[in-house]
């Protein structure tokens, strides 16, 4: 039976990557994106520990590989992902299927005991169960998703991995701002955006919908939103804004908006590679602190993503 090789992706997109990535960092990159991806999680704290989680898999003939730079990820080999799939504690909950890139911004948020943390575009929970787990019992955590049926999927993923006391609102994001004005002390927007970082040349699905028009989409959307988590964060509060986008009219753009909003971009304690974000796009000068922003660029074990780091002054 003759297999047909996947489409090539979209000359456009490819030259965008030309002028975003250095050429090193886009030759790993394209090859990154004719892979399968790798096949990772996270042992979820509210159900068990990770001497348990490891004792058990290990058992059962798993290959873990610790993730250098977060004590409770692993990896596993490709042919195990659909074993890993139907093991029992991921079935139990124990574990969360959740690439390393998506681990990043709930860390950059750091979560302190006692803070009332707000993940604004929640669904499907791998992030709100993430920071559920940081905070652990020591806080409140709300979560807002507008689309019906991905909020039903958020709450069913939040009982299902011990979190059922999180907060949740069906509710469209860009009105919480309005609603709830200055009620967090941080704020998580991991923004709806192109998923850039996630096209996979072997899977057309992932960049058939892929256009400029849908960036600038996006982009729009992506403002509003961010205003309105601006509104809704306490003054010296924390806001992470995060897409798994490459695309700067999705990232450092919209950023740049927001400096006008009277929020300031903070350095970031890098967890895994990443580069700076960009001062200059298209000819235009953006402002240097944005070079303070990370962006995740897709290799062996990360999708891409973008993370940026703000605090509320006034």
């Amino acid at each position: 039976m003759q297999i047909n090789p996947p489409p090539p992706l979209p000359a456009k997109y490819l030259e965008r990557l030309r002028l975003i990535l250095p050429a090193d960092r886009l030759e790993a990159c394209l090859e990154a994106m004719g892979r399968e991806p790798a096949t990772t999680f996270r042992v979820n704290p509210l159900k068990a520990t990770v001497a348990q989680v490891v004792e058990m898999l290990t058992a059962e003939g798993f290959e873990l590989i610790p993730l250098p730079w977060k004590a409770d990820a692993f990896v596993v080999p490709d042919h195990q992902r659909r074993p890993l799939t139907e093991c029992a504690p991921c079935r139990q909950g124990w574990i969360y299927l959740q690439n390393p890139a998506s681990m990043v911004p709930p860390l950059v948020l750091a979560p302190q005991p006692g803070d009332w943390v707000l993940d604004l575009t929640a669904a499907p929970g791998s992030k709100t169960l993430q920071l559920a787990a940081m905070l652990a019992g020591q806080g409140r955590l709300s979560a807002v998703e507008m689309v019906r049926d991905r909020f039903f999927r958020l709450k069913a993923n939040l009982e299902a991995h011990g979190a059922p006391w999180v907060q949740l609102y069906l509710k469209d994001g860009t009105g919480v701002g309005r609603t709830c004005p200055e009620w967090f002390d941080r704020v998580l927007l991991d923004a709806p955006c192109s998923g850039e970082g996630r096209i996979n040349a072997l899977y057309p699905d992932t960049y058939a919908y892929w256009s400029e028009a849908k960036i600038r989409e996006m982009s729009r959307k992506q403002k509003r939103l961010l205003s309105s988590a601006a509104r809704a964060l306490k003054p010296g509060g924390v806001l992470v804004y995060s897409t798994c986008s490459l695309a700067p009219e999705e990232n450092e753009l919209v950023v740049a908006q927001a400096l006008e909003w009277g929020l300031e971009v903070e350095e970031i304690a890098a967890p895994c590679e990443a580069l700076p974000g960009l001062t200059q796009w298209q000819g235009k000068n953006l402002p240097p602190e944005l070079a303070r922003c990370l962006r995740i660029v897709p290799d062996s074990l990360m999708e891409g993503f973008f993370v940026c780091r703000l605090r509320k002054v006034g």
